[in-house]
């Protein structure tokens, strides 16, 4: 896990995570921060062995580390923050040691966390959305009433 953990020592990545937590500081709705970083990569990994998608357990982490991280340019100006997080990711990813084929795999993983025709493929994006979505105690939310998911996104029960 060295090269995960050169992710989470990376200047540029702490500047990202400052930017979210300022953007969402009034946000009454779920947050983009290390909690829910740490919540994809852990359902994420449960789903791959219990599935046996066969991902290597740091590219999963990189890609769930990394696929909200441009959240804020979202709030900035409007880029959609997979697209965001699909170009802020690379010059982490290298810095970190992964080299350009999984440099490669987890871009695709970030840029698609939130296509849904992906969410059943063996595969590390197919991973990264299936565990973002469950990260999301829907049922146990005050705000679930008032979020704008469509409900068949919304993780109703307890589930993995």
């Amino acid at each position: 896990m060295e090269r995960v953990n050169k992710i989470l020592e990376n200047d540029r990545y702490q500047i990202y995570l400052e930017k979210n937590k300022k953007a969402e500081a009034q946000r009454r709705f779920c947050h983009h921060h290390m909690g829910h970083f740490l919540d994809v990569a852990r359902i994420a990994l449960i789903l791959n062995y219990e599935e046996n998608y066969g991902q290597d357990r740091e590219l999963i982490y990189a890609a769930a580390l990394l696929h909200d991280v441009g959240r804020w340019m979202q709030y900035q100006d409007g880029t959609p923050h997979e697209q965001a997080s699909a170009m802020l990711a690379p010059e982490i990813l290298r810095s970190s040691g992964f080299s350009e084929k999984e440099e490669e795999e987890i871009i695709a993983a970030i840029a698609n966390h939130r296509n849904v025709f992906i969410k059943e493929e063996k595969s590390l994006s197919g991973l990264l959305y299936r565990a973002d979505k469950l990260s999301r105690p829907c049922f146990a939310c005050e705000m679930e009433k008032e979020c704008n998911w469509k409900n068949d996104k919304k993780n109703k029960n307890l589930s993995v």
